[in-house]
């Protein structure tokens, strides 16, 4: 079974920082695309960040300049890397993967169960 794990959310101030970490586990081949994206209250989720496994990175309009995406293929882990926050960036924030498992000629998406990010102004 292919799971995703978030950690590193929290409280944090307007102007400050935060570094979130998300680490596949499980028996899979490999993982194509990583990303983050979040959902505020009463609002859809949307992406924030995403790389690929060569390290192709996407970054939403909203959080350019203020996150970096990267990862560690060997850890099967994706960094997000935030700052300068503000308090519209409040919300939970989940890490998607594109994971092709053992036997399969396809990838499927799969979810971490979110961390929530609040920042207070």
């Amino acid at each position: 079974q292919v799971q995703l794990v978030e950690s590193g959310g929290g409280l944090v101030q307007a102007g400050g920082s935060l570094r979130l970490s998300c680490a596949a586990s499980g028996s899979f081949f490999r993982i194509n695309v990583m990303g983050w994206y979040r959902q505020a209250p009463g609002k859809e989720r949307e992406l924030v960040a995403a790389i690929t496994s060569g390290g192709s990175t996407n970054y939403a309009d909203s959080m350019k300049g203020r996150v970096t995406i990267s990862r560690d293929n060997a850890k099967n882990t994706v960094y997000l890397q935030m700052n300068s926050l503000k308090p519209e960036d409040t919300g939970v924030y989940y890490c998607n993967g594109e994971i092709r498992r053992w036997g399969t000629s396809w990838a499927s998406d799969y979810w971490g169960q979110g961390t929530q990010v609040t920042v207070s102004s």
